[in-house]
């Protein structure tokens, strides 16, 4: 059973080891980073709490006593959220309703309801891609709605094919996507250059690489190994062709059948396209530049 976060919880671990200063390092409060954040105005936004977990989590290392960590809450008969803090709910169904848009359930325990006012949302907050990912909602399901509530959560799937100078057409693309904080598209860039060395906008691809929606791959044709390549680029980086074989690989790790984008070299582009085909990707699904 999936699980996400809502306002209300306080993320420190009860730790009941000794209190060296490995220990307190290891429960000090992680800082967002900016693709974390929705960019929506949230009252409070991450970093408001993430300030205030820091500031808790300093005043209970100057006392040396973890339960500070804890602040004991006052627990109500219904479910309502602490705009300060995040509180675990479990996913009990996942109902698809088109081909990108989905019905969460979320689990709230007995006969608790959200409690919303007219007009009020929640902010939910779970691990995409080894990201803590945070969004703000508004429940579909009704105010009273007695032991769940529910939300729409889109979600697409673009995957880029880019051979050389075939990346610059993509690069608008993507940065549209980071920029719209409506936008949940997930998108998979496989980048196809000789060797390392001949990758170019590393930074700007780095920075893009770290929100929670955009995956990264590199294909390098004439790279002996990837032991001489920064630790950084290892885990994400294939040596040889993008041939069939890899090209199945991709797009299995995919979370559905995605939409695909292309561009490169005449050549390069029948092969992707050919590739594609023999992965099940329908022609019409494709958009060759």
């Amino acid at each position: 059973m999936s699980l996400f976060k809502a306002r209300l919880e306080s993320a420190h671990n009860q730790s009941t080891m000794s209190g060296n200063e490995h220990d307190w390092l290891a429960l000090k409060p992680q800082e967002p980073s900016p693709s974390q954040c929705c960019g929506g105005g949230c009252k409070p936004c991450i970093y408001d709490v993430y300030e205030k977990e820091l500031a808790q989590w300093e005043r209970a290392k100057a006392k040396q006593d973890k339960s500070l960590l804890m602040e004991k809450k006052e627990q109500s008969n219904n479910s309502e959220l602490n705009p300060d803090t995040f509180t675990a709910f479990s996913v009990s169904s996942v109902e698809q309703l088109t081909e990108d848009t989905y019905q969460y359930r979320f689990e709230l325990p007995g006969n608790s309801s959200l409690c919303l006012s007219l007009g009020q949302h929640i902010v939910l907050r779970g691990a995409v891609n080894g990201l803590e990912v945070q969004r703000a909602y508004t429940p579909i399901s009704p105010g009273n709605a007695e032991g769940y509530f529910e939300v729409l959560i889109k979600h697409g799937e673009l995957l880029m094919l880019a051979s050389g100078t075939g990346l610059a057409p993509m690069l608008p693309i993507l940065q549209s996507i980071t920029e719209d904080e409506e936008d949940e598209t997930f998108v998979t860039l496989v980048c196809c250059f000789p060797t390392f060395d001949k990758i170019y906008l590393k930074p700007l691809l780095q920075d893009l690489a770290r929100y929670w929606n955009i995956r990264i791959f590199y294909v390098l044709s004439q790279e002996p190994s990837l032991e001489q390549l920064p630790w950084s680029y290892q885990e994400n980086t294939y040596t040889g062709r993008l041939d069939e074989g890899l090209m199945k690989t991709i797009i299995n790790s995919c979370r559905r059948r995605p939409f695909v984008i292309i561009c490169g070299s005449s050549a390069f582009n029948e092969d992707m396209s050919r590739y594609l085909k023999a992965a099940g990707i329908e022609e019409d699904s494709c958009f060759v530049f």
